[in-house]
């Protein structure tokens, strides 16, 4: 399955030149932990709570005037929007990141996939095959 259906749609985005603080309070009304920057349809980077921390607050950098272009993370690793879970999986863990946008075959944005959305999707699956493993074997009639 296509990883679309536990990503964030519709995206949140920001402009490069937005300040940081319009970002921050971006992110703490959406309640998420980074956002894509974008230029029209074009991903510019990214912007999260870990850039916010060691590019803003640690350098005593004034959210108020500086602006995304700054301090955003860039160039962005992304994930075809018809990658599996398992994959995206795979590159955030290779690559340590917590939030993967991802992109349609013309490169396009389609959607955001963060870890977390990942584990509670791992979790339900392997709860989904737990509960069938144990209606397997607990099942009435007994060989015999």
């Amino acid at each position: 399955m296509g990883l679309l259906r536990i990503a964030r749609t519709p995206l949140v985005t920001v402009h490069p030149n937005a300040t940081v603080m319009e970002a921050v309070r971006t992110m703490h009304q959406e309640s998420i932990g980074a956002v894509a920057v974008t230029e029209g349809n074009v991903l510019a980077g990214m912007f999260s709570e870990r850039d916010l921390m060691l590019r803003v607050v640690s350098a005593k950098r004034d959210p108020e005037q500086t602006h995304i272009r700054e301090v955003m993370t860039s160039p962005v690793e992304t994930i075809a929007r018809d990658s599996t879970v398992d994959e995206a999986l795979k590159v955030m863990l290779e690559k340590h990141i917590r939030h993967l946008p991802i992109v349609n075959r013309d490169g396009n944005l389609c959607g955001m996939i963060s870890m977390r959305s990942l584990l509670h999707d791992k979790v339900e699956d392997l709860t989904v095959q737990l509960d069938s493993l144990e209606t397997y074997f607990t099942a009435d009639g007994c060989p015999g």
